[in-house]
């Protein structure tokens, strides 16, 4: 005669504890890391002061800001001082070009003469790239930092830094990415492991129940 089993009883093994363990931190973790970079980007956006802005620009201090992609297409972002009426010296990218040649070096680009009047986004700094060893070129650069421009040119200037979105006859492209974009993808992402952590705890309590051997003989 066969013996039943007897009742299960929780009786989860050691490994089982701490893999479910090691899963839930890092699903909470993760969670909690992409809700923040989503949160950030709504600040940022909800921190967007925009400008107006007459003055000249400064041609002989552009920049090119290597390695900027739009649309897949390789090109520079184009960094020049504006000079306002009051005489400050506001740093502007004004936006991008294509590449020109395949040597990387940069193209010529339209600087507007005389006076002009743009609006824009005032940030504190430009969005970084990536950046290899050896940053500038000439006046090809990686990045660019108000008091590094600033000890390059010999200028004062302003104390904040503006993205150009209003048009110009430059035949330069201006479509910035807005700050919030991604936010919802992050927030996916946060929904994703914060799942995950619950499936290792529900994982954990179903798979630790076991029923005890049937007595032999």
């Amino acid at each position: 005669m066969t013996r039943a089993a007897g009742p299960a009883r929780f009786r989860p093994r050691l490994w089982a504890a701490l893999l479910a363990a090691a899963a839930c931190v890092a699903g909470i973790a993760l969670g909690h890391w992409q809700w923040q970079r989503a949160e950030a980007k709504r600040a940022a956006a909800a921190a967007q002061k925009r400008v107006a802005l007459a003055g000249t620009f400064l041609a002989e201090h552009t920049v090119f800001l290597a390695n900027r992609l739009h649309r897949g297409r390789p090109g520079f972002h184009v960094v020049q001082p504006l000079r306002t009426a009051a005489g400050e010296h506001v740093l502007v990218n004004r936006g991008w070009v294509a590449a020109g040649t395949p040597s990387g070096a940069p193209p010529r680009v339209v600087t507007p003469a005389g006076a002009v009047r743009i609006e824009g986004v005032a940030l504190e700094r430009f969005p970084r790239a990536l950046e290899a060893a050896g940053g500038r070129d000439g006046r090809v650069w990686q990045n660019v930092e108000r008091d590094e421009f600033a000890a390059w040119s010999g200028l004062a200037l302003a104390p904040y830094v503006v993205l150009q979105d209003s048009p110009l006859d430059d035949g330069l492209v201006r479509a910035w990415p807005a700050p919030d974009e991604g936010a919802d993808k992050n927030r996916a992402y946060a929904l994703q492991w914060y799942a995950l952590a619950a499936l290792a705890v529900v994982l954990f309590f179903a798979l630790g129940f076991r029923r005890d051997a049937p007595p032999s003989g």
